[in-house]
């Protein structure tokens, strides 16, 4: 069975079974109801290597929101994109240079809302290994790769807090090889990790 197979599988079983997940930055406090909200798409490319990693990026710091975070490729859903797929794919192009027609789309898994407003659909797809990638000079420092393992790994998920606006606001982050990674990436990573019933 293929890795693509087996995500599939492990994505498509998770459907009949509870699963907490994270839904929000605001995971303490309520989200204010007057908040303007864009749609988003994120894709979360998985690199079939013999123990498959996670395609990462750095966004630089002139960046307006999430400056110098570490990210999935994505953006805004256009009225021109074939839904959040269509989204993901192009911000991965514009983004990374991942041609489209390289990635195996998997599915789509649960959506998150950020602090900042947006509403997120992370689309995952399967890649094939050694692809030549190139940030856009504008919007991504660097491009790297996290074995799938650690990511979705428990132990390796640290949660903290910080008061934000007045309010509360727990989130979890994760350290590798001297990378923060955390926020909203951090939470749908592990909520990716509680969907797949991934044999490791």
């Amino acid at each position: 069975m293929s890795l693509a197979d087996k995500l599939r599988a492990s994505l498509d079983s998770s459907r009949d079974r509870e699963t907490i997940l994270l839904e929000s930055d605001f995971r303490d406090s309520q989200i204010p109801e007057n908040q303007t909200t864009f749609d988003a798409a994120v894709l979360i490319p998985v690199v079939d290597r013999l123990k498959p990693t996670i395609i990462l990026t750095t966004r630089t710091e002139t960046m307006r929101n999430h400056a110098g975070q570490v990210a999935f490729p994505g953006g805004r859903i256009d009225t021109k994109d074939d839904g959040p797929i269509g989204a993901a794919l192009r911000e991965a192009e514009e983004e990374i240079a991942l041609p489209r027609d390289r990635v195996e789309i998997i599915g789509v898994t649960d959506s998150y809302r950020t602090v900042t407003g947006f509403h997120v659909t992370p689309v995952l797809g399967v890649i094939p290994p050694g692809l030549l990638l190139s940030p856009h000079d504008a919007e991504v420092a660097d491009i790297f790769e996290v074995p799938l393992e650690f990511l979705i790994e428990p132990g390796n998920h640290v949660e903290q807090s910080i008061e934000f606006q007045g309010r509360n606001r727990t989130y979890v982050e994760m350290h590798y090889k001297g990378r923060r990674i955390w926020g909203a990436t951090a939470a749908m990573i592990v909520n990716l990790g509680r969907r797949l019933a991934y044999h490791r």
